[in-house]
């Protein structure tokens, strides 16, 4: 095989991951316009229960089920896939959507981080914390972020972290018909809250087109992209990558939503995106076995 070659499906999984991560944050903008109405569980529920509608429609994936698959991946994967996506939008509430995603990172740098033995590790690790102190709330503080939106991004940090390690797994188990099963095990917890919350207001025709849009761009697109990524590159250089997605998500906030953040928050995210690269760059690299005596 040429070096292009073999070069050709990692452009391929690095494109698929960018093209995610701008659909899955401008889905994000289009979400929060319906939290008037249905509020953030609501339009999860379109979010991840229209995208497993679609996609179930479209896939039909269980034509090709195999009762020796690995199902604990599985509903691994769909079920932080769900928890995530509750978190994350309830987050959004109270929290600027660059500020959400800066904090919703620590999973992946978590898992960027998890098995160090490199003392470089602990200046990854400081300048992550150094980040986060930054954007947590102060008191006093005009910028403060309220507490509660602070405790939904970190569950979906957990989330995420655990979506990154089940991803892997459940694509190799059950390929393309992973995120189409995943989806609906996600649905399976955003469905439930959404229609506690808003009942049958999640019906009415005039926010169809919008939930339509968000399962579209933030499910359906990103997840089925992400996939790719997720089954072509290590975890390590996965975490490397989605590094930009905090400056995509804080450029998206701006310019469709008018959530300026100031130069604090933005030397914020770039503290924290910088331990997130600089950690996973640093785990790709092989560590020196000591030499026998």
């Amino acid at each position: 095989m040429s070096p292009r070659s073999a070069l050709m499906p990692i452009l391929l999984a690095v494109g698929a991951l960018l093209i995610s991560m701008s659909s899955y944050q401008c889905g994000a903008a289009v979400a929060k316009q319906l939290f008037p109405s249905v509020g953030a569980q609501g339009a999860t529920a379109y979010r991840l229960g229209l995208g497993a509608l679609i996609m179930l429609l479209v896939r039909r994936p269980w034509r090709s089920l195999r009762r020796d698959a690995n199902w604990r991946a599985l509903w691994g994967y769909g079920l932080s896939m769900g928890v995530m996506n509750l978190a994350f939008y309830m987050a959004l509430r109270t929290i600027p959507l660059g500020i959400a995603v800066a904090v919703e990172f620590m999973g992946p740098l978590t898992i960027a981080l998890l098995g160090s033995r490199r003392p470089l590790d602990f200046l990854w690790i400081g300048l992550a914390l150094l980040g986060l102190l930054l954007l947590l709330p102060l008191r006093g503080s005009a910028r403060a972020l309220d507490p509660v939106g602070v405790v939904y991004m970190l569950i979906a940090a957990i989330g995420w972290a655990l979506y990154i390690v089940f991803g892997p797994k459940a694509g190799a188990a059950f390929g393309a018909d992973a995120v189409t099963l995943g989806i609906a095990i996600g649905a399976l917890v955003a469905v439930p809250a959404g229609f506690m919350h808003a009942g049958h207001a999640l019906l009415a025709p005039s926010l169809l087109p919008l939930g339509l849009g968000v399962a579209v761009l933030s499910s359906i697109l990103p997840y089925s992209l992400e996939m790719i990524a997720l089954t072509r590159l290590p975890a390590r250089t996965f975490s490397i990558l989605v590094s930009l997605e905090p400056v995509i998500a804080a450029l998206v906030g701006a310019s469709f939503l008018g959530e300026h953040l100031s130069s604090m928050q933005w030397l914020a995210i770039t503290a924290i995106m910088m331990a997130s690269a600089g950690a996973a760059f640093a785990a790709m690299r092989p560590v020196a076995e000591p030499l026998p005596n």
